[in-house]
C-alpha cells in the first residue's frame, strides 16, 4: 500500500500542476468564494448523534485499487438521492480518476441531487485542491495523515477553515492519531484497514478510543459490513460511520443502508 500511496501522491502533484495551467488559482479561488455557504458536515453528524441515532457518512465510490470496479451501474445523483431517503447524515464522494475511477463531476451531481453535506474524498496535497473542493460545492475535505507532513497538513487545514470547509482527518494508528490531534478539527476518522496488508479489524478503532479527547468526534471507517459491527461500535460509544463498499455492491444502496443501520 505504501507503494500505491506513493504513486497516488506523485500523480496528485502532477494533477495540481496541470490544473493550475488550465485554471489559475485566482479563478478557482473566486469560484470557491462565490459558492453558497457550506451545509455543515460536522453539524449534521452531531445532530444525528444528539438525536440518539447513528450518523452515517454514505460513500459514493465506483472502484478502488484493491477491489477493482465495485459498481457497474454507477449514477452518483441517483445514489445520493437513495442515501438521503434511507437516512444518511452526510455523503462522501470519491473524485480521484486514476486509481478510483472517480471524477469531480460526481461530487457536483451527487450534491445537486440531495440536501446532504458532502465530503470530497480525495488525496489533498495542495491548497489549490482545497479551493477546488469548495468551488465544486464540497462541504468538507479529507486530510490523510499518512500522506502529509505535519506542517503541510496544518496549512491545508487552515486553508479549509478559510473557505468554511469542515475537515475529517484520517488516521490508521496511534502515531498518526497523535499528529491528527495537533489539528483544530474535531473530526477524527479512524480507518480500520491496515495500510500494509489491507487487512481490516474493528479493533483498530476500539484500541485508539482511549487516546481520543472527549471533544473530538470519532468516525469509524472500513469494515462495517453487518449489524453486529454497528452494534459493537455503538457499545463503545462510536456513533459515526463512514461506509462505502457494503453499499456500493448492493443492488439498492439506500436499501442496504437501511438494512445495516435499521
Amino acid at each position: 500500500m505504501s507503494d500505491i500511496l506513493d504513486r497516488i501522491l506523485a500523480r496528485k502533484s502532477e494533477e495540481v500542476i496541470a490544473a493550475q495551467v488550465a485554471r489559475p488559482f485566482a479563478q478557482v479561488d473566486a469560484e470557491a468564494r462565490a459558492q453558497t455557504p457550506p451545509r455543515g458536515f460536522e453539524r449534521a453528524l452531531r445532530g444525528r448523534i444528539a438525536a440518539g441515532q447513528a450518523a452515517v457518512v454514505a460513500e459514493i465510490k465506483r472502484a478502488s485499487p484493491s477491489k477493482g470496479v465495485l459498481r457497474e451501474d454507477f449514477d452518483p445523483a441517483a445514489i445520493a438521492a437513495s442515501y438521503e431517503r434511507a437516512g444518511a447524515a452526510c455523503l462522501s464522494v470519491l473524485t480521484d480518476r486514476t486509481f478510483f475511477q472517480g471524477a469531480p463531476e460526481y461530487l457536483t451531481a451527487a450534491r445537486a441531487a440531495c440536501g446532504l453535506p458532502v465530503l470530497r474524498k480525495e488525496f489533498i496535497v495542495d491548497e489549490y485542491q482545497v479551493a477546488e473542493s469548495r468551488a465544486l460545492g464540497a462541504d468538507a475535505i479529507l486530510l490523510i495523515v499518512a500522506a502529509l507532513e505535519p506542517a503541510r497538513m496544518a496549512a491545508l487545514e487552515a486553508a479549509a477553515i478559510d473557505y468554511g470547509l469542515d475537515v475529517l482527518v484520517e488516521v490508521h494508528d496511534a502515531r498518526e492519531l497523535d499528529r491528527a490531534l495537533a489539528l483544530r478539527t474535531p473530526l477524527v476518522g479512524i480507518n480500520n484497514r491496515n495500510l500494509r496488508d489491507f487487512s481490516v479489524s474493528l479493533q483498530t478503532t476500539i484500541g485508539l478510543l482511549s487516546r481520543v479527547p472527549a471533544d473530538r468526534l470519532v468516525v469509524t471507517e472500513s469494515g462495517i459490513l453487518a449489524q453486529r459491527d454497528v452494534a459493537q461500535m455503538r457499545r463503545h460509544k462510536v456513533d459515526a460511520f463512514l461506509v462505502g463498499e457494503a453499499f456500493m455492491r448492493a443492488p439498492d444502496p439506500g436499501a442496504a443502508l437501511r438494512a445495516l443501520f435499521g
